[in-house]
């Protein structure tokens, strides 16, 4: 018995719009601190958010451990052991008073309590931030990875039509060097938190030491702060360029790898050659250009450093001899400049980092919420229980797309 199955117009639905593959092939040009989309990337980090606070509360104390290093060397050593002034108002921390009591208790010499002091500080710092990166990094390798399954699970939902319209290195890079780069932004900005808890404390310090010497030395943060936002503005394309010519180059070779038996038959070696030779030498130029930009904005942040440490040299040497100011109290504005210009440098860096992130977290997204998919007809043919006889296919017309037809009224 033969069974006549109705003529077949593809599986498309005739409301579904034509879609523009060439989007997920071209360059994004949406905000560069989107702010909803890095919130959309910490969405897989809160599965381990207990691992987070655990960071952060490490960093925490190891950053103030760092700032009373500083105080060791500037108001103990110097100030009460070298110098013997003990009645300096400038702000110890109370840590010339642990000293004394500690030389009480066990018998021994300033200079042996100060070291041992600075020891311990200086343990906690090391095995406290040691101990913050390594919870930090796991939690964000963990998120990255759930992150990286969703995308490939999406993926393979995706109809056979959309890798036909889609080069597939484009989808690979997709996969391995965005969501590195959003590896390397997340870590970053975990970093930055144990950069601003000894800013935060050493500008109190400085204000409560000299108000006018600490209020110069500030006047030099807006200009590090203008020095960003040209960064940023120079670097903005700069970036996008940069991982649309990785991205390219993943596509030339992926194709050109998966198709090797019939460029070696056609002879192509050298033209292909020539091809990939032009798109790596455009990546190159790309990236000299981010390293320079980037190179140049490092020297500018380290020039101002130094113009601060001039500064002090100048109003706080002036302040030691006018008895304005204690020895130590200058070397702790040496040591603390670093903490106050830190922050703000590294903040700079990470933008660098910041945009790369962006544009792949873009192009992540762009992935995830493609929504094409394989679907089935509203109203599918219901077929006998039993079938006997020969299959038939009559008037067979079938298209990705409405505009161009596969076949085209076949029957067999």
């Amino acid at each position: 018995m033969n069974q006549t199955i109705p003529p077949t117009k593809g599986s498309k639905k005739d409301n579904e719009p034509d879609r523009d593959h060439a989007m997920f092939d071209a360059e994004l040009s949406g905000n560069v601190l989107n702010f909803q989309l890095l919130k959309r990337v910490l969405t897989w980090l809160v599965p381990y958010r207990i691992s987070l606070w655990v960071s952060a509360a490490l960093v925490l104390v190891a950053s103030f451990a760092a700032v009373l290093m500083e105080v060791v060397i500037s108001r103990v050593l110097v100030d009460y052991i070298i110098v013997g002034d003990v009645n300096s108002p400038m702000p110890d921390l109370g840590l010339i008073a642990l000293t004394q009591q500690l030389e009480q208790i066990f018998g021994l010499p300033a200079l042996y309590v100060a070291g041992g002091l600075f020891f311990v500080l200086m343990s906690m710092v090391a095995l406290l931030g040691h101990w913050h990166r390594l919870t930090l990094i796991d939690a964000i390798v963990k998120a990255l990875r759930d992150l990286r399954q969703d995308l490939f699970a999406h993926l393979e939902s995706r109809p056979s039509s959309f890798f036909d319209r889609v080069p597939v290195g484009r989808i690979m890079t997709r996969v391995t060097n965005d969501v590195e780069a959003l590896y390397e932004m997340l870590r970053g900005l975990g970093s930055l938190v144990g950069e601003f808890v000894p800013f935060f404390v050493a500008l109190t310090i400085m204000l409560s030491t000299s108000v006018e010497l600490t209020l110069i030395l500030l006047l030099l943060v807006p200009v590090v702060g203008s020095a960003t936002y040209f960064f940023r503005q120079a670097s903005r394309e700069i970036f996008r360029q940069v991982r649309n010519s990785v991205s390219a180059l993943n596509q030339f070779l992926q194709e050109n790898l998966s198709g090797m038996q019939v460029v070696q038959l056609s002879q192509r070696q050298d033209q292909n050659r020539a091809a990939y030779t032009k798109i790596n030498q455009l990546n190159l130029e790309q990236e000299n250009r981010s390293i320079n930009l980037t190179t140049y904005y490092g020297a500018f942040n380290d020039s101002l450093a130094s113009i601060g440490l001039g500064i002090i040299i100048y109003y706080g040497g002036g302040s030691v001899v006018q008895s304005e100011m204690s020895l130590g109290g200058v070397i702790l504005f040496t040591r603390f400049m670093n903490m106050l210009f830190t922050p703000v440098v590294l903040l700079g860096e990470q933008l660098n980092v910041l945009f790369r992130a962006m544009a792949s977290g873009e192009r992540i997204f762009q992935a995830l919420d493609w929504d094409e998919q394989i679907r089935e007809p509203s109203h599918p043919v219901t077929l006998p229980k039993r079938l006997e006889g020969r299959v038939e296919f009559r008037g067979l017309s079938f298209g990705y797309t409405k505009d161009t037809q596969v076949l085209d009224n076949v029957s067999v």
